[in-house]
């Protein structure tokens, strides 16, 4: 019975320090070496400048971080397709990078339809979203765990639009030129809100379909509403489309669009018919080097060899900076579980922007600025 007992002891004993010597479940993505992040974003068609710009400004940043080591000695990579800005697209590519490459986190995604989309295989896998290119409210109200939104919302960007139109200026008479998809509602959703808080209702409304250009009814419908101003949700080659076509026909409202519209791009598409065109923004000017973070991204842009700046790319920048933020909170044992829990308590300035998150709070930032354009040329509104 001794004996017995003696081998029972020595194979408990042995088994506890084979347990506490092998290695725990190494999670996805993660390597001793390298964490690995996935992006699906638009890189072709009408809507390309809003993936490539949100690509370009985050691989510029995580390059500097891998250059000096890495976070924790792990360097990131990310692993990239194209969605060419369709839902369909974009939930086959998730799915290839969450159950084929394994990623870590996703990241960098762009649009409200498309994230929209992919809602069911972050609830499967339990994988992290970071920063997607949309200020939906879906994504924010309830908070989802697994979901972290670095820009402010379409609500916030829709309440400075009508802040501005209604008390700043006095115009009560503000239409909708939208999406016909979940984008278009999100931002609408927005404007609505603003609008009833201050006992106004919607002044005439038109709608065009993604990832095409065809505004003439909308246009049509519009002009007949004859509104003050026009609150205009989607992406530059149509919202570029419409106002040009407004203008040709004699109508001449305040023209409004939020940030996803792509700044940049619709300053080239619109030429000389841009002036007067307002857009809200989510992210500080890239001109202006008074911010520390926008100066450190002006100079890192510089030394990638870019010398193009743009509001989308400044986003792609400042995501990649947050998330880093939150690996290095996270500690060298990287799991999702330890990721989520550093982020949801990450509090800090970075550079002059204020990032704050909770576990009842998944959105960073809070601010919005207005700009205009003014001889091609994009201003910051006092």
């Amino acid at each position: 019975m001794m004996k017995n007992n003696k081998l029972k002891a020595c194979a408990a004993a042995a088994m506890t320090m084979f347990l506490l010597a092998a290695p725990a479940r190494a999670e996805n993505g993660v390597t001793p070496t390298e964490v690995t992040l996935g992006m699906c974003n638009v890189l072709t068609g009408p809507a390309a400048a809003l993936g490539t710009g949100i690509k370009k400004g985050s691989l510029v940043y995580f390059d500097k971080v891998n250059k000096a080591g890495g976070i924790h000695g792990r360097k990131i990579r990310v692993v990239s397709y194209d969605d060419g800005y369709e839902p369909k697209n974009t939930v086959a590519q998730t799915r290839k990078l969450v159950n084929e490459d394994k990623v870590f986190a996703l990241f960098g995604y762009v649009g409200t339809p498309t994230s929209t989309a992919i809602m069911p295989i972050i609830a499967e896998a339990k994988i992290p979203l970071w920063g997607p290119f949309t200020g939906a409210e879906f994504l924010r109200n309830p908070v989802n765990r697994n979901i972290f939104n670095v820009r402010s919302s379409y609500f916030d960007e829709a309440e400075t639009q009508v802040q501005y139109l209604a008390d700043k200026r006095g115009l009560k008479k503000i239409g909708a030129f939208t999406q016909n998809d979940a984008y278009g509602l999100a931002v609408k959703g927005g404007v609505l809100k603003a609008l009833r808080k201050r006992n106004l209702e919607l002044v005439g409304e038109g709608t065009y379909e993604r990832n095409t250009e065809d505004v003439a009814t909308a246009v049509a419908a519009l002009k007949k509403a004859n509104p003050e101003a026009v609150s205009m949700v989607g992406t530059y080659k149509a919202m570029a489309a419409f106002i040009r076509e407004s203008k040709a026909q004699g109508f001449s409202p305040v023209f409004l669009n939020v940030s996803f519209v792509g700044t940049a791009a619709l300053v080239k598409e619109l030429g000389p018919a841009g002036d007067g065109v307002i857009i809200t923004q989510v992210m500080p000017s890239p001109a202006d080097a008074s911010v520390p973070l926008v100066a450190q991204y002006r100079a890192d842009m510089k030394a990638a060899g870019h010398s193009e700046l743009d509001f989308t790319d400044l986003e792609g920048y400042v995501d990649a900076v947050v998330f880093v933020e939150a690996l290095k909170k996270a500690g060298a044992n990287l799991t999702r579980d330890a990721f989520v829990a550093a982020a949801e308590s990450l509090d800090t300035s970075i550079g002059g922007l204020d990032v704050r998150f909770t576990a009842a709070n998944h959105q960073g930032l809070r601010k919005t600025y207005l700009t205009t354009i003014s001889r091609g040329q994009v201003e910051v509104m006092k």
